[in-house]
């Protein structure tokens, strides 16, 4: 059977499973490697494919990384949570994501030097944090308290995950979401 383009099912089916193995490849890759050390050829190899390949999919590393940088941070409904624990329920999720997942932590390294990590990095908390906070406060304060929330998690990431800065990455969970949750409480609930 041929479809619009003249391509057979097969073919379609084909080019999905390449692409797809691409960009498994690439999200492995940029997690062990980080952004920077991260090459076309690397990638290809652990696809089993041609760099050609990756370059036809993708056009270059930078759009390859954006394409692999798609994360759903599975924010929870916080509308049931009492307002003053909104801010621990968000804090222990964004230590479950932290700590299930090494292309997150490849983000937040990459995002750090590379303007395309950061402009995902910035979309991926505009776009998933915006509405759960919209549905807690003013939407017109949406974009400011989204901002300091990703203070609070991006900042707490960086220096736990990241740099391994000793004081941070000594807490256990119960002192970081002591720490931390009524600091984003504040944010998510609190007076401007």
């Amino acid at each position: 059977m041929t479809y619009g383009g003249g391509m057979t099912e097969t073919g379609e089916r084909r080019s999905d499973r390449t692409r797809a193995a691409i960009l498994g490849a690439a999200r492995e890759r940029f997690a062990a490697d980080g952004y920077e050390r991260a090459t076309i050829r690397a990638i290809a190899a652990d696809a089993a494919i041609d760099p050609a390949m990756v370059m036809r999919y993708f056009g270059n590393k930078e759009k390859l990384f954006a394409a692999a940088a798609e994360f759903d941070l599975r924010l929870p409904d916080l509308s049931a949570v009492p307002r003053e624990q909104v801010g621990a329920a968000l804090t222990n999720h964004f230590l479950d994501r932290w700590e299930d997942d090494e292309s997150l932590k490849a983000l937040l390294r990459a995002s750090v030097t590379n303007e395309v990590a950061a402009e995902r990095m910035r979309q991926l908390f505009a776009e998933q944090l915006g509405p759960v906070i919209g549905s807690l406060a003013d939407p017109a304060s949406t974009a400011t308290r989204a901002g300091l929330v990703a203070t609070q998690a991006l900042g707490f990431a960086l220096c736990r995950y990241v740099l391994a800065l000793p004081p941070v990455a000594a807490l256990t969970r119960e002192e970081a979401v002591a720490w931390l949750g009524p600091t984003i409480t504040r944010y998510l609930t609190g007076e401007l």
